[in-house]
């Protein structure tokens, strides 16, 4: 299934409130490795945007593998999400102006005159999401209700999506 600009409003839907995500990479040895990325924007087509620096080990893990996974959770909404896609570190100075925000000062202390500064291009492959917005009560009474009718549990929306070639 392609994705269709229902599914990626969807997705910035759930993303609303969530400001950091995990990102994973594959390091040279093959392991894996996850560290927090601040989320800057999920563009129409399936893209995510991080700010980087261009000479940290995520950028190398990216240069040498870019398979990533982006894990984002919002616990108060009960709402997850996990990406996985391709990555690229990428120097373009019009679309840092277009994301820039004066908090990554903080990393980027010459902002977007910062030799180091690189954005974090993720394209989207794939995406499944588990949204379980009912309150703690309904949630409560779902699991009393499967464990009394003995059907199993259902906790909310769940969807896998394939991203590729959305259309915006």
């Amino acid at each position: 299934m392609t994705a269709t600009t229902d599914q990626i409003a969807k997705l910035n839907d759930m993303l609303k409130g969530i400001d950091t995500c995990m990102l994973t990479t594959v390091q040279a040895d093959g392991t894996l490795r996850s560290r927090p990325m601040q989320h800057q924007r999920l563009d129409p087509d399936g893209t995510f945007w991080f700010f980087t620096q261009a000479g940290s080990p995520k950028a190398d893990e990216i240069r040498q593998d870019g398979h990533v996974n982006l894990s984002y959770a919002h616990p108060g909404k009960e709402n997850y999400l996990s990406v996985t896609g391709d990555a690229t570190v990428v120097r373009d100075r019009a679309k840092a102006k277009d994301l820039w925000n004066p908090v990554l000062k903080a990393w980027f202390p010459k902002g977007l005159d910062d030799p180091d500064l690189a954005l974090l291009k993720v394209r989207a492959d794939r995406a499944e999401y588990w949204d379980v917005s009912s309150s703690t009560m309904v949630q409560l009474f779902g699991m009393v209700k499967a464990l009394v009718t003995g059907k199993q549990y259902d906790p909310g929306e769940n969807e896998k999506l394939d991203l590729r070639g959305a259309k915006s």
